[in-house]
């Protein structure tokens, strides 16, 4: 018999119906809100557990197009790959539910949830996890601790938890935090730029582009009213799922059967040997340096020998022994394993623009950590195009961030396939970084494709280094440059060591890791995960400062190899401009007539919005191309603006042969068009200018000549016009 929960949290009812389907799964859920309903399942198989020590977790989130009452789109009529949504929303779950199973346990784990109707205004990937923790709390699985996702978001001066779609439209602000009533887990946060109208002087005003960027106090704030409603909303879960809630099952943990004798052995011989290794050696060769000290262990030791000890135990517990090596010399030492202060950052290398064939690249190597960061321009047709479940239309991205990471940035030797999830999230995460610093009036699309050549800690943070300097080589206009920095953290007791530019051995032997990214004014994105509960947020302000003083001296490195950027030869010639929007259709003219001469005589490519009215000029000529623009903007200057709800009817304004002083307002090939005393205008044809042939009307007329002309004939919505020599 199923068993209904219903909840009112901040101000939205919520519906739990378990025990109704999914059955067969070790627990379900069906969760409404509104409109919006989604199933989520969760299985384990207790009794196929891996050999292999580590969580074999699978998370899926699965959107339905019938949900929305949608045919799927493309050739083959059935969902199939994954979109960058639900791969990203998959992400976000299993970052977020992975910390709470116990240490151990290799039973092979699916988290299903499938969107099964949506409602436009909800937040699916706050929801997904709602229903996945439920599913996962009334399982039998020895998991018992409710995650929730609270979504902030920021209007004016005002913070708005868990906003609607249509709200986070007009958002500053899209921070996502997963955690449970007492602890934070993840971490996911973004700033999202504006445009306001500043008036400088009277009627004269200057659009202002605002990155928003957030300042250390400000997200620690923000962070503090997301952590109290995970605790609202968690106790609320946990008391509500209790009596729905099965027995846990005993399940077998796995544990390390490193005996305490051994371990004290490896250290009381063999410390100075894997302290050397760790400090002397790059990632690769310090690997490699480990494996031969556990080899020579169990080749040569006559302890191990004596007591026939496996490979695999040596091995093990020298890498037991290496983690308290690096954790005690960076806590109470004070030193990193390369032999770092806690708030140094590598040594720091950039180069610009050395691909001649691409519209702008960015060579940036920091410590052995190096991304290329190719840019490429297009138009408004290269934007990507996307879907949403939640809406019927479709959508275009003109700024991406692809990030590729082949086998041989880690020396491993495999083959490059598909976009793995991990690629895919990096690149999203630099996206989210240095979208803010765009310029929102640049209509151009945008793509930046990051290629980690190698790697040895953040090379999502490299990326956004060298994307923000791969947008200036390219000449995107960006509010500033953007760097990213990787932070780290280990606790022993009391005790702990905040650590900048964190590698590889430091992030594997650490307790958390988070990613920064900002300009001198604040931070721009944030991705944290933490690997150990109870993180206090008066440490989080401490590591946030740290990361800051760590991101500023990047960006003094970013901004002097900018000053030196070469402009690529490939960039194409553009002259990009604002007209008035009420007087696009002057340049259009009927039927194109206008910008297709304007095209032809200049020969060049002209993008214009007809919503903003902006435009923008591609060409091989530069001075062909000035002339155009001078000449569209000369037309938008003397046109009259067109309001179409204000249309002229010129049969009650004009009579044929009637004569009237107008004044030449543009002059195209085949004649002038003509502002007349009334309103208006109307066309007078090179063959009816006089009754002398005219080869070039720009022989007999000028921009605002005034001139004589009579009614020729004359309709509704046209006027036709003629000289009074005709």
């Amino acid at each position: 018999m199923s068993t209904i929960i219903e909840l009112e949290l901040n101000n939205q009812k919520e519906i739990f119906e378990f025990n109704k389907v999914a059955k067969q799964s070790n627990g379900s859920v069906l969760y409404k809100v509104g409109k919006t309903v989604l199933l989520a399942s969760v299985v384990s198989e207790f009794d196929n557990p891996v050999s292999e020590d580590f969580m074999p977790l699978t998370v899926q989130y699965v959107e339905k197009t019938y949900a929305s009452a949608k045919m799927p789109g493309g050739f083959i009529k059935r969902e199939g790959k994954p979109s960058d949504f639900e791969t990203l929303t998959s992400r976000i779950i299993d970052r977020s539910l992975r910390p709470l199973f116990p240490d151990g346990y290799i039973y092979p784990t699916t988290i299903t949830v499938m969107v099964l109707s949506v409602d436009e205004s909800v937040d699916l990937q706050v929801l997904a996890l709602n229903a996945a923790s439920a599913a996962l709390y009334v399982s039998d699985i020895p998991v018992k601790k409710s995650i929730c996702g609270i979504r902030i978001g920021k209007i004016g001066e005002n913070y708005i938890v868990n906003p609607t779609l249509q709200e986070l439209e007009e958002s500053t602000l899209d921070l996502y935090i997963a955690g449970s009533k007492d602890e934070i887990l993840m971490i996911e946060m973004k700033t999202i730029a504006s445009q306001e109208v500043i008036e400088t002087s009277m009627e004269n005003f200057v659009t202002v582009h605002n990155s928003n960027d957030l300042t250390e106090t400000e997200l620690i704030h923000t962070i503090k009213l997301a952590q109290d409603n995970l605790k609202i909303y968690n106790e609320t879960y946990e008391d509500s799922f209790e009596i729905v809630s099965k027995d846990m099952v005993d399940v077998e943990l796995v544990e390390k059967n490193i005996s305490d004798e051994l371990l004290n052995h490896i250290e009381e011989n063999y410390s100075s040997n894997i302290k050397e290794a760790i400090k002397t050696m790059a990632k690769k060769e310090r690997t490699s340096a480990l494996k031969d000290i556990a080899k020579n262990i169990f080749a040569n030791d006559q302890y191990c020998i004596n007591n026939e000890l496996e490979f695999a135990d040596i091995e093990e517990a020298v890498s037991i022994i290496k983690r308290k090596i690096v954790r005690n010399m960076t806590i109470f030492d004070k030193v990193r394993a390369d032999g770092r202060g806690h708030t140094e950052v590598r040594p720091i290398s950039i180069e610009t623009n050395i691909l001649p064939s691409a519209h702008s690249s960015c060579l940036f190597t920091r410590g052995e950590t190096q991304a290329l960061v190719v840019g490429t321009l297009g138009n408004s047709k290269d934007a990507q195009m996307y879907e949403m479940l939640s809406s019927k239309n479709t959508f275009t991205e003109n700024f991406m961030v692809h990030y590729n990471f082949p086998g041989f940035s880690v020396g491993e030797a495999k083959p490059i396939f598909g976009v793995s999830r991990r690629e895919l999230g990096h690149g999203n995460l630099a996206k989210r970084a240095l979208e803010s610093s765009i310029d929102l009036e640049f209509s151009e699309t945008i793509r930046l494709v990051s290629e980690i050549l190698e790697s040895n800690g953040s090379s999502s943070m490299a990326t956004v280094c060298g994307g923000s300097l791969a947008l200036k080589a390219a000449g995107v206009p960006i509010s500033s440059l953007v760097a990213g920095v990787a932070m780290g953290a280990m606790f022993e007791g009391d005790d702990y060591a905040i650590l900048t530019d964190i590698m590889g051995l430091e992030d594997h032997d650490g307790d958390m890791d988070f990613k920064v990214t900002g300009t001198t004014k604040g931070i721009t994105a944030l991705q944290m995960d933490i690997k150990l509960g109870g993180i206090s947020l008066e440490f989080l302000q401490q590591a946030l400062e740290q990361a800051k003083q760590g991101r500023e001296h990047i960006l003094n490195i970013m901004e002097e190899a900018s000053s030196n950027i070469v402009a690529s030869e490939a960039l194409p010639l553009v002259e990009q401009f604002r007209i008035d929007p009420s007087k696009v259709f002057s340049v259009i003219g009927k039927a194109g007539s206008v910008i297709k001469e304007i095209i032809e005589k200049f020969e060049v490519s002209i993008d214009l919005d007809k919503d903003n009215g902006n435009v923008k000029i591609t060409g091989s000529n530069k001075e062909k191309i000035d002339s155009a623009a001078e000449h569209i903007k000369n037309i938008s200057s003397n046109a009259k603006a067109f309001n179409k709800k204000e249309t002229i009817n010129f049969e009650k304004l004009y009579k044929v042969d009637e004569v009237y002083d107008g004044k030449v307002l543009r002059i195209t090939d085949f004649g002038a068009f003509v502002e007349l005393p009334k309103g208006g205008e109307g066309l007078l044809h090179i063959s009816k200018i006089s009754k002398k042939r005219v080869n070039d009307v720009n022989d007999v007329l000028d921009i605002n000549q005034i001139l004589k002309v009579k009614v020729l004939n004359v309709s509704k919505d046209r006027i036709g016009l003629a000289g009074l020599e005709f």
